[in-house]
């Protein structure tokens, strides 16, 4: 395995942008739609329940696309537990990125679908939101449980970025042995600024894309689950913290849009993280924005790095490609995944 890895994780110095891509929106953009080369196994998809049952609701469900190393080999492999962004999924550029990458240098990949994400509305009588740490939580310990897992780390990206970090940080030092290292890129750590800076002239074009899935999906759990959700709720909504307000907020035990931006945010427990934690975040991230309260939390904090390059934009990080080292230019994967190895 530490061919392979040696292989895949030698770019992790300073990030150089590709020519032409020195802007945060272009690499936000470029990024997201740059295809990728898959090479992955075919997934073993797994339902994972994360909340159960009660006298009126059904249990919730999530649906984990899984690539597990040989059964001999399996519980002695590292395995990594990647989580997806806003309105993201299990098929993400980014996450089909890292999980080839991942895959080759020998580690198990769990590919995690937040709850409704990926086609999975009707597994959940609930919606999603940046709060649902206990998620993670849940789909770690299930394949720790089933398989005897060793070492794992969790990976997120944006959403699912403050979602283990906010994991990590209520876990504390009570994290099982299992857990050795948490990597967040371009997390959401302040919800509420950065969900204000996406509403910004500059920033409406992600916003509405945003918003538009959020809404589809809304509706769809509407149609799903009438009794629950009233698709009025949907018709005045105008930006993301509209959304919060009137729909996240009100369905998922928050008194308002601020409450759940204050509550669900890692921001609040940076401080108790104890485990290895790399935060990869662009200074140029077109909506992502990091406070100074939670900038000295991190500084104080001796078990999280924070890598913080002048440009990226938002789970981009494109630095040019080198065919002869077979460097693909993804930096923020190769920088994980050398991070990742180091505290397996």
């Amino acid at each position: 395995m530490s061919t392979t890895l040696e292989s895949l994780a030698t770019h992790t110095t300073d990030f150089i942008p590709r020519r032409f891509l020195s802007n945060g929106h272009l690499q936000t953009i470029v990024g997201n739609f740059l295809p990728r080369h898959n090479t992955l196994p075919h997934a073993e998809p797994t339902l994972v329940e994360v909340s159960p049952a009660t006298e009126d609701q059904i249990s919730s469900q999530i649906r984990c696309d899984c690539h597990w190393q040989p059964l001999d080999v399996r519980a002695s492999h590292h395995t990594a537990i990647i989580v997806h962004g806003l309105e993201g999924s299990s098929s993400s550029q980014y996450v089909v990125g890292n999980a080839n990458k991942l895959w080759q240098a020998g580690a198990n990949v769990v590919r995690m679908n937040m709850r409704n994400c990926g086609g999975t509305e009707a597994l959940t009588p609930t919606l999603y939101h940046s709060g649902l740490s206990g998620d993670v939580d849940a789909v770690m310990r299930h394949f720790t449980s089933l398989y005897g897992l060793t070492s794992v780390s969790l990976i997120g990206y944006s959403m699912g970025g403050n979602l283990v970090l906010k994991l990590a940080g209520e876990l504390s030092t009570s994290a099982p042995p299992q857990l050795r290292s948490v990597i967040g890129v371009s997390p959401a750590i302040d919800l509420g600024p950065s969900a204000d800076t996406l509403h910004a002239p500059q920033n409406r074009l992600y916003e509405s894309r945003f918003l538009s899935a959020l809404l589809r999906r809304f509706r769809r759990k509407a149609a799903l689950f009438p009794r629950a959700y009233d698709p009025a709720r949907a018709d005045a909504v105008r930006s993301i913290r509209d959304f919060d307000q009137r729909i996240t907020a009100l369905y998922s035990g928050f008194s308002g849009a601020d409450d759940y931006y204050y509550r669900a945010a890692s921001a609040r427990v940076l401080d108790r993280i104890a485990v290895p934690t790399l935060i990869l975040n662009a200074a140029d991230d077109p909506f992502i924005r990091l406070l100074p309260a939670s900038r000295v939390l991190i500084a104080a904090n001796p078990h999280v790095t924070l890598l913080e390059p002048a440009h990226g934009g938002h789970c981009a990080f494109l630095a040019t490609p080198n065919r002869a080292t077979h460097y693909d230019g993804y930096w923020a994967e190769h920088t994980l995944l050398r991070f990742l190895f180091d505290h397996a």
